[in-house]
């Protein structure tokens, strides 16, 4: 056996070692003295603080929220290694067929419906296991991992390598199944432990923890990733779920694997909080950005109707709605302004003049238009606007 501070590597009888941890805190205490961890600890307040407050300028921070999960649900996908883009989930969304787009769509379209399943259930129930599974059940629901066992947990080993590689030559192998249940049930008391340890270094050690038990057969690098964002919005940190660490996660994997092997190695809890900190304040300060920028952009484009001589209401309306629903049709238009076919067709070709809107489809009938000034903003931040590495971001 090969003992750490975060747990013990135990061989087991089919010849390979696993790792079982053990419950956190960890012992010894995290060293919160430690001057670096203390500053990267009051600069992920601060930023975090800041996004939490900067959200409140916009007109519609609900918009803005939504359309900040399924970036998040896209980068957090990628990393799994889907390919949906960011105009495959709008028209998705927006036609609800999903025969004609990759089956990557279905998978990003999990995340968000689990996300916002997840934070209404924190509504009622605490953070917990049966929650977990129920939200694990809504990311497989429909996909190619809709056979492993959706929202339960595992009742086999499994194992973390590259594909084709056995067991013995796995990188990392999770603890066996007895082991597991108890380590979720020392982590479930963790989360919902009243122990006064910072919030941000809690969910660093419960997402570290989530990923070295590994509990599910797929899906659990997404779900560790949601754990983050439902501790900070049931403990109020956010009022809205705005901090998401995929894009951080995704430009610096081997970082990110790296910190995590060596808590489970060495015990290096101190070395992981702070790369988990670092990404908090990062991320925290870009997502700031984005809601000035929104805002800039929504004033930018409000004046140039303006001066065009579009300020009317309908013209007006379908530029906030383009902030719920950025990837529209005409008949999409008639809905939400309540106007005529016509009316709705002559409103969209103004935006379209003004470089508001862009067709996207090249078809005459069942057209598309793309807000792409709007999206453009995301695809800034890391998301991929089409699966063309997107023509409409270079027009």
């Amino acid at each position: 056996m090969k003992t750490s501070r975060a747990g013990t590597f135990v061989p087991q009888p089919g010849g390979y070692t696993a790792f079982v941890p053990d419950p956190l805190p960890p012992d010894p205490p995290i060293q919160l003295n430690d001057f670096e961890l203390l500053e990267l600890l009051s600069r992920a307040d601060r930023a975090l603080g800041r996004l939490d407050g900067a959200t409140e300028i916009l007109p519609n921070p609900d918009l803005f929220v939504d359309m900040y999960v399924r970036q998040e649900a896209i980068l957090s996908s990628q990393i799994e290694g889907t390919q949906a883009s960011l105009i495959d989930v709008l028209e998705y969304e927006l036609e609800g067929d999903s025969k004609r787009f990759p089956g990557d769509t279905q998978e990003v379209a999990n995340y968000v419906r689990a996300m916002n399943y997840g934070l209404a259930r924190l509504e009622d129930i605490p953070l917990c296991l049966r929650l977990i599974r129920e939200i694990h059940h809504l990311l497989l629901d429909g996909t190619r991992g809709c056979e492993r066992d959706p929202g339960q947990f595992r009742k086999t080993q499994n194992w973390i390598g590259p594909p084709g590689v056995g067991i013995r030559d796995a990188i990392f192998v999770p603890p066996p199944v007895p082991e597991m249940l108890k380590a979720l049930d020392d982590l479930e008391r963790f989360v919902n432990s009243d122990d006064h340890m910072p919030i941000l270094v809690k969910c660093a050690l419960a997402h570290a923890q989530f990923e070295t038990i590994h509990p599910f057969l797929d899906g659990n690098g997404r779900l560790g990733r949601l754990l983050i964002t439902f501790m900070l919005c049931e403990r109020q940190v956010l009022r809205r779920p705005l901090l998401y660490l995929s894009l951080f996660l995704k430009r610096n994997r081997s970082e990110y694997y790296d910190k995590l092997n060596a808590v489970r190695t060495h015990g290096d809890f101190e070395g992981w909080i702070k790369f988990f900190l670092r990404g908090v304040a990062e991320i925290s300060l870009e997502a700031t950005e984005t809601a000035r920028a929104i805002l800039e952009l929504r004033e930018e484009h409000r004046t140039l109707l303006t001066a065009n001589g579009f300020a009317t209401a309908n013209h007006m309306n379908l530029l906030e709605h383009l902030y719920e629903y950025p990837i529209i049709s005409v008949k999409k238009a008639v809905d939400l302004l309540d106007v005529a076919f016509a009316t709705a067709n002559d409103t969209i070709a103004r935006f379209v003049k003004l470089g508001l809107l862009q067709e996207i489809t090249g078809k005459q009938r069942g057209r598309l238009f793309a807000y792409v000034p709007y999206l453009q903003i995301f695809t800034e931040a890391g998301v991929r606007l089409d699966r063309a590495d997107s023509a409409l971001a270079s027009d």
